[in-house]
């Protein structure tokens, strides 16, 4: 019995055995429910298929989408100091942060870039809310001083992709002090009349858009992205009234002048060269000039001018 149960067993089952499929060849769409292959939702850029909601995206999928060739280069961020306050909650910060960075294989929730798009070149950053909430740190602020200054040196438009929880507790007053900052930074571009544009993606809340993400020339959100200081819910709470339906979304922001478009996901590269061409007094981008994300092989953008640059990218 002891033969028929250790070895005969256990082999009939593995030569039927099922192969098990997966876990990461289906994403499930939070708000219709449907089951869509990977790859169909990341030709999509992270749309679903059935009901076109938009999902989060990653800063580096986004430029791969984003830049001409999916071509970009990394512009190097000043590091803060690791954990200021030496902070502590159920968990060390640094503990908090190696497990973002696991999580996501970034170092921090904002992502600094310079490439081309519609053979315009321009400087983008764009935060990741997979990253501790894409909270606003003081990395954070150092990302977006660099970016507006880099965009400064090389006369450049500034586009932002926004995403965040607000700021980064476990960095207390130095993470508010980020607003402040960042301000200044938009203001170092109005001053040289460069163009700044902002695109808002779900979420942005708290700190961020008591800030930077409200300051562009041109402010742009994503489909049904949530836009606000304080969280439908906390209003709810605070004032004891049910608030007007799809308050704080994008399309309602539109709809009461706190935004000047809503655009889809895959509409938002040919809007986003329209309309750099048009702040730079350039003339309309042709055919020709609108290669397809990642089949542009006219090579990268230029070298960046920090002397150790953190590389290259492609799709």
């Amino acid at each position: 019995m002891n033969w028929i149960t250790n070895y005969v067993r256990p082999t009939i089952n593995s030569l039927f055995s099922r192969r098990e499929m997966p876990e990461n060849l289906w994403s499930k769409c939070p708000e219709c429910g449907t089951m869509l292959f990977h790859r169909e939702l990341a030709a999509n850029l992270n749309v679903c298929t059935a009901c076109d909601h938009h999902m989060a995206i990653t800063p580096r999928e986004r430029f791969k989408a984003l830049f001409d060739g999916g071509v970009f280069t990394e512009v190097r961020v000043p590091e803060p100091a690791a954990d200021p306050l030496g902070f502590r909650d159920q968990k060390k910060y640094p503990e908090r942060m190696k497990a973002a960075q696991k999580a996501t294989g970034e170092r921090e929730a904002m992502l600094v870039a310079e490439g081309e798009i519609g053979r315009t070149p321009i400087v983008a950053a764009a935060q990741d809310f997979a990253f501790m909430g894409g909270s606003m740190g003081m990395y954070v602020g150092n990302a977006l001083i660099a970016a507006a200054g880099r965009a400064t040196e090389r006369r450049r438009p500034l586009v932002l992709f926004a995403a965040a929880g607000g700021a980064r507790m476990q960095e207390g007053i130095l993470s508010l002090m980020q607003m402040p900052r960042t301000t200044v930074a938009v203001q170092m571009l109005r001053e040289a009349g460069l163009p700044y544009l902002v695109v808002l993606t779900h979420p942005t809340t708290g700190g961020v858009t008591a800030s930077y993400a409200m300051l562009g020339d041109v402010q742009i959100a994503e489909p049904g992205a949530l836009i606000c200081f304080a969280g439908p819910r906390v209003i709810e709470q605070t004032i004891r009234e049910k608030l007007p339906e799809g308050f704080q979304r994008a399309e309602y922001l539109l709809d009461h002048g706190m935004l000047d478009r809503v655009t889809h996901r895959r509409r938002l590269r040919e809007e986003l060269i329209a309309l750099v061409r048009m702040l730079l007094a350039l003339p309309p981008a042709v055919a020709a000039d609108l290669p397809p994300p990642e089949a542009d092989a006219a090579g990268p953008a230029a070298p960046a001018a920090d002397p150790a640059p953190q590389g290259e990218t492609k799709a």
